[in-house]
């Protein structure tokens, strides 16, 4: 049965609306399940794949002249996050920073961006057969019409970025965005997360970005866009690459924030050994953020049997599924857990001890965060996509297509690897092979 069959209540058939109740019914009625629970009769439905497009002509049709020399990088990145768009088959999806690498130099790793006037874009696809098509593109702008570009914004908080050799240094513009997370508001505006400040930015119908939300302290300087401090403080200590990740849209508008990684707090060793990461709720009407989680990875075998290391854990997307509850997505770069999870108000962290930075330990830091009193999220696992063959890696966006049906998309970072391998003698860049796809995944029967 295609996942659009006739009958079924469609998901986006009313963004302001949030999620048919039958989906949540569907969802929630299977109780509890195991952290080993198998993944049933999920299995892939359809597979959609996005041509090559020439990344310069793409970014030149939307501004030109951003983009000189695009070293032969076709467009990707978009799958960073998948948003339904009103009509069957069809979804916003959003690039993020661009093509970018890691090479080392005299053993320490530097940042390479190869095309560097890239621009962010949201993107409308349509899904028709087994290819992804791209409908219209909206590029990321400063209030005065400029390309917000995906470089680095300050030095000394963000990694240094380079060309495409690492050998010559780029500059930092505190416009840039590395965004993720997409949801289009009820007024036709999006919001999008981003990972530099962590930030959430308000963008409008035509991509220029209306205000962008950073934590109290960050002290931006020198945006040509209204900057806000207006979230807490203490995502400073995000690590670095690991800003806002996922987000949601509530049925009453407010948004869900997720960090992808726990915070580096009080150092980078507690972080990378922490499986406590935060998500918050942010009020649009007041501007302000008005509750934080405390949200518990499972242990990393878990989640991915193949990995071992625990700073791989990651959150890439939520999605809202009516009323307080999300879909969470765990992932490593190899395997993804969806979990069902409730914003339970008695569990609101949000201006206590575990936003203050002398707290010891921190919360990042607690071996088991309920027993010091801690109200961590209680979550339910609904699928295990690491089980589920042909379902590709480094899932970062996933949306509700109806009651029993999920659309994924992968990031497939524009076809680059790190290493100095990326890009051959002439500078032309050594595809890696990855296509970005959309997936789609029938939920076993009973959820």
């Amino acid at each position: 049965m295609s996942p659009h069959a006739t009958g079924r209540r469609a998901v986006h058939r009313s963004v302001a609306a949030g999620v048919p109740l039958a989906v949540l019914a569907a969802l929630v009625t299977a109780g509890p399940a195991s952290a080993h629970t198998p993944s049933g009769d999920a299995h892939v439905t359809r597979t959609a794949t996005l041509g090559d497009i020439p990344l310069g002509a793409f970014s030149n049709a939307l501004l030109p002249g951003t983009v000189a020399d695009d070293r032969g990088v076709d467009v990707g990145g978009i799958g960073s996050d998948i948003y339904p768009a009103g009509r069957k088959g069809e979804y916003w999806t959003v690039t993020d920073r661009g093509p970018n690498g890691q090479i080392k130099v005299d053993g320490k790793k530097r940042r390479t961006f190869p095309v560097p006037g890239f621009d962010p874009a949201i993107v409308r696809i349509k899904v028709s057969g087994d290819t992804v098509k791209v409908l219209a593109s909206i590029p990321l702008t400063t209030s005065s019409g400029r390309p917000v570009t995906g470089l680095p914004n300050q030095a000394g908080r963000d990694e240094a970025p380079f060309s495409h050799d690492a050998a010559t240094p780029l500059s930092y513009n505190p416009n840039g965005l590395d965004t993720e997370g997409i949801v289009r508001a009820a007024d036709g505006s999006f919001w999008l997360v981003d990972e530099y400040g962590p930030s959430l930015v308000h963008v409008s119908v035509r991509g220029r970005v209306l205000a962008r939300y950073v934590p109290e302290g960050l002290n931006l300087t020198g945006a040509d866009y209204p900057v806000v401090e207006a979230l807490p403080e203490v995502l400073l200590h995000r690590k670095i690459n690991r800003g806002l990740e996922g987000l949601a849209q509530l049925p009453g508008g407010d948004l869900v924030l997720a960090m992808q990684s726990p915070l580096s707090l009080p150092d980078t060793d507690a972080g990378e050994a922490s499986r406590t990461v935060r998500l918050l709720r942010f009020s649009p009407k007041k501007k302000a953020v008005t509750a934080e989680y405390a949200y518990r990875f499972d242990p990393v075998e878990v989640v991915d049997p193949s990995e071992d290391d625990t700073s791989e854990l990651k959150v890439s997307s939520v999605v809202a599924v009516g009323g307080d509850r999300l879909l969470v997505e765990e992932r490593t770069d190899k395997a993804a857990r969806l979990h069902l999870v409730r914003l339970d108000r008695k569990a609101d962290i949000l201006g206590g001890r575990w936003d203050d930075v002398a707290t010891s330990p921190s919360l990042e830091q607690l071996a088991d965060p309920s027993a010091s009193g801690v109200p961590v999220l209680s979550k339910r696992l609904v699928v295990d996509l690491g089980t589920v063959a042909g379902v590709p890696g480094k899932i970062e966006g996933v949306a509700l297509v109806n009651r029993d049906t999920l659309a994924l998309i992968n990031d497939n970072d524009f076809g680059m690897t790190d290493g100095t391998g990326a890009f051959d003698a002439q500078g032309q860049l050594v595809d890696s092979g990855i296509e970005t796809k959309v997936t789609y995944v029938r939920l076993p029967k009973g959820l």
